[in-house]
């Protein structure tokens, strides 16, 4: 049986524009409630920023996924919850290029994903719990796309903000996103006024230009 609910966009304008330089290292100095314990990045450097489109499937099928992306709209955040399978990879290539051709800000797995190499060639921001060569099926059992699901213990709401970069993701209800959102701007803009003040800001970009050259 799938359950398919409506697409939420919880995720406003403003709030994009506000968490567009804020990283989740800063969040977290704000709150523990909301980081993706386990999640990592499949590539740095890596950013994340959108509206989340859940997605709940039964282990082995995944072809929720597929009526995910049909609902999913630019700037969308997919987020798969595997009902606890750390062994199978649930996203790949393919599915990739079709992500990217609606245009979403990422995905990010409780669980595996494969096709590494091409991924990271092509640069989409993928989150995941592992890599692994174990592969879904389409089975067409059941799943649910924009319910609440869990990953590594939050619970994550459609429609709820996700923001990720090197570091991890943080994913905010909107209803806290602009109180949590200012206050760690505000923090980043001290922290450059100190890095400013004793030349740090200096050393930093002498050390990004050497990486780059």
């Amino acid at each position: 049986m799938f359950r398919i609910e409506p697409r939420v966009q919880g995720v406003t304008p403003e709030l994009l524009e506000l968490y567009r330089e804020i990283s989740p290292s800063t969040i977290g100095h704000m709150t523990d409630f909301g980081f993706l314990n386990g999640i990592s990045p499949l590539f740095r450097p890596i950013s994340l920023l959108g509206n989340a489109v859940t997605v709940r499937i039964p282990h082995m099928d995944a072809t929720a996924i597929r009526h995910a992306l049909d609902q999913a709209e630019p700037g969308d955040v997919l987020v798969i919850d595997m009902s606890g399978d750390d062994q199978r990879a649930c996203w790949g290539e393919f599915r990739t290029y079709a992500a990217m051709a609606k245009k979403l800000a990422g995905v990010i797995v409780a669980g595996c994903v494969a096709d590494v190499r091409v991924i990271t060639s092509l640069g989409f921001p993928v989150y995941s719990k592992g890599i692994s060569a174990l592969n879904t099926r389409s089975l067409q059992l059941e799943g649910e796309v924009n319910t609440p699901v869990s990953v590594c213990g939050v619970s994550v709401m459609p429609g709820d903000l996700v923001v990720g970069d090197d570091d991890g993701v943080f994913v905010i209800s909107p209803k806290h996103a602009t109180e949590i959102g200012l206050r760690a701007l505000e923090k980043q803009r001290r922290e450059a006024k100190k890095r400013q003040e004793y030349g740090y800001d200096q050393l930093l970009e002498g050390a990004l230009k050497g990486k780059s050259v």
